[in-house]
């Protein structure tokens, strides 16, 4: 961000309690005025004019269960979410796709909120309706937050200080805060996804009472662009758009949702996945992951021919936190000390030569890309706030830059691993007959990472070789996404490879990542299992920050402490998006740097869709 837009969005920030509060408002912003104001029309990238029909099929690796995404048990199909609408439901309002921390009018026109921040009004828009024709209501809304806030580990840390839901008029909503100062809390709300109270409370075919709190492969009732049209139970599901669907004339929706059918297969691995790719019919869009993939296996016929084009879309959103998580549920990994231990064995300038191309760069924040990753030695107010947990802390907080080890020389390796074994000895480890074991009992240090695709190989397998070399035991599983997934819901695991993605305003959602309270929660994103007081007392800094200013030097110092407690190995991220796609499509030439695509503003060329069905059978 330059200086100008810093002063901008804090002089913005630092307004919004006194010229803001009480008024209506539709575009939503938490960092500085949107680029399109109040008055939003459509997005400035879309074709407004951009053709309906079609079919957008995608591949999806593993198999699904369950058509309720807001419930721990089961695996939710393709096009549910488990935090916002999916392709079925629609939210309160929908996040900006060429800003951040902006949002626009879905069902509610606007929103207004008291100056001291202690609740929030939402205004419907009058014109929304479910796909049965009946008008999606205030009580709707009530229902919704008060099942998802009991059901979902998510909106129920994301919701924390929301106490209830009234319906004050038949078109407002008032949510009550039980403290003031929540800043992001008015605009967040905006996130609710609103369910159809009436179906849910109904009954389905056979007359049996549905369930919110239970998996179910009944297709729900929705009010959003689409809704199931058909699926095979574990292998495919088929989306067909909503042809009067309310919403579709909505500034947000204006050149977007073109597809008239969106088809997912299933596919139990990703190696078969990408054979379907390259026959082309199921996925006409890949999105690559695999630096060796993409700089290598990109040579097939339909390549050769222009058939299928490779793309890298920039991107200018805050980069995520891509890492081994190290599981503190697990006694092994209860030391600081180990954890750093663990951290410096990772040569990642090696892998990104050898395996990456040097596609990647090496993640030093959990706030990567942005103004709030914190850097150098903690200063000015960050400073002060760390001072009141100094006893708490790790003494090299205050005294060291936090680097990670750089592996730029021959000699690296041998350093690095020396310092790995002197870290060990500090925490009661020895090198026993070659094997790291407890200097009491002898156990091996020995531990267990859980993957779910070859991509977990790449990246596993140079980080247990060089810890193999200092004794340590460690070893890779790879199983089958439903089992991962339900496996990662309830901390089942030694180590996992995550990757969580932050805003350039972060609030609320720090909860779910970082509490004690969601380290007990099965469900949350607190992978690490953290339960730290001061963790705690950062987050809460956060959520009420005064202003941008404290804001900032409140997620400098949770990044720092988090840093320092090395609860994950960080790996990587790339600044791009690389998607290789059929040559069927015809797309906006100018895209949203801020998420670098939006699939949703491309559409189905007729003309080159029959091209591409004369010559590829697959494509018929």
């Amino acid at each position: 961000m330059t200086f100008f837009a810093s002063v901008l969005a804090l002089a913005f920030a630092a307004s919004l309690g006194a010229s803001l509060a009480d008024e209506w408002h539709t575009t939503s912003s938490l960092i500085g005025p949107s680029k399109y104001g109040e008055n939003f029309q459509r997005y400035d990238y879309v074709n407004p004019d951009a053709p309906k029909g079609g079919t957008f099929n995608s591949v999806t690796v593993g198999t699904f269960d369950s058509f309720n995404p807001y419930i721990v048990q089961g695996s939710p199909a393709a096009g549910f979410a488990q935090f916002g609408g999916g392709l079925v439901y629609d939210t309160l309002m929908d996040q900006a796709t060429d800003e951040g921390s902006v949002s626009h009018p879905l069902v509610a026109e606007a929103y207004k909120y008291p100056s001291d921040y202690s609740s929030a009004t939402y205004r419907l828009d009058p014109r929304a309706k479910w796909h049965d024709g009946q008008p999606i209501t205030v009580d709707d809304v009530v229902w919704s937050f008060q099942v998802l806030k009991a059901n979902s580990p998510m909106y129920s840390r994301y919701f924390e200080n929301v106490t209830e839901a009234v319906a004050i008029s038949d078109r407002e909503i008032e949510f009550h805060f039980n403290q003031k100062g929540n800043r992001e809390l008015p605009k967040i709300l905006g996130d609710l996804v609103v369910l159809p109270k009436h179906w849910w409370e109904g009954t389905d075919a056979s007359g049996k009472k549905r369930d919110i709190t239970r998996p179910t492969l009944e297709p729900p009732l929705g009010s959003a662009a689409y809704k199931i049209a058909s699926f095979k139970p574990g292998s495919e599901i088929v989306w067909q758009r909503v042809p009067d669907y309310w919403g579709a004339k909505l500034p947000v929706k204006i050149g977007r949702e073109n597809f008239d059918t969106q088809r997912f297969t299933y596919i139990l691995d990703d190696n078969a996945a990408w054979q379907a790719f390259t026959k082309g019919g199921l996925q006409d869009i890949k999105p690559e992951n695999s630096s060796r993939r993409w700089a290598t296996a990109y040579n097939f016929p339909a390549v050769s021919a222009g058939d299928v084009v490779k793309k890298e879309f920039k991107t200018t959103s805050p980069e995520p936190m891509q890492a081994f998580v190290l599981n503190q549920r697990r006694p092994l990994f209860q030391d600081r000390l180990v954890r750093a231990a663990l951290t410096y064995p990772f040569d990642f300038e090696t892998m990104n030569r050898t395996l990456f191309y040097n596609s990647n760069t090496r993640t030093h924040s959990y706030f990567e890309g942005t103004e709030l990753a914190s850097s150098g030695l903690p200063q000015g107010k960050e400073l002060e706030i760390l001072e009141k947990y100094r006893d708490k802390l790790p003494s090299e907080l205050f005294t060291q830059e936090f680097k990670l080890p750089v592996y730029d020389a021959p000699q690296a390796e041998r350093k690095y691993l020396k310092q790995a074994v002197d870290l060990f000895a500090k925490a009661g480890w020895v090198i026993k007959g070659g094997k790291m074991v407890n200097a009491k009992t002898g156990a091996p240090f020995k531990f267990e990472i859980l993957g779910s695709n070859d991509t977990d190989q790449v990246i596993a397998s140079p980080w247990i070789a060089n810890l193999r070399k200092i004794g340590v035991d460690a070893t890779l599983r790879i199983i089958d996404q439903t089992q991962y997934i339900n496996r990662v819901n309830n901390f089942d695991y030694d180590v996992i490879t995550s990757i969580l993605q932050q805003s350039e305003s972060p609030g609320n959602e720090q909860r779910d990542f970082w509490s004690s309270k969601a380290a007990d929660t099965p469900g949350s994103r607190n992978y690490s299992g953290i339960k730290n007081p001061v963790v705690d007392a950062l987050v809460d800094r956060i959520i009420f920050a005064t202003d941008r200013d404290d804001l900032v030097a409140a997620t400098h110092a949770l990044d720092r402490v988090l840093l320092w407690n090395y609860y994950v190995v960080p790996q990587y991220y790339r600044a791009v998006v690389w998607l290789a796609y059929w040559n069927k499509f015809g797309m906006p030439e100018k895209q949203p740097s801020y998420r670098g695509a939006d699939i949703d503003s491309w559409w189905a060329d007729p003309e080159k869709e029959k091209a591409l069905a004369g010559k590829y059978k697959g494509l018929n």
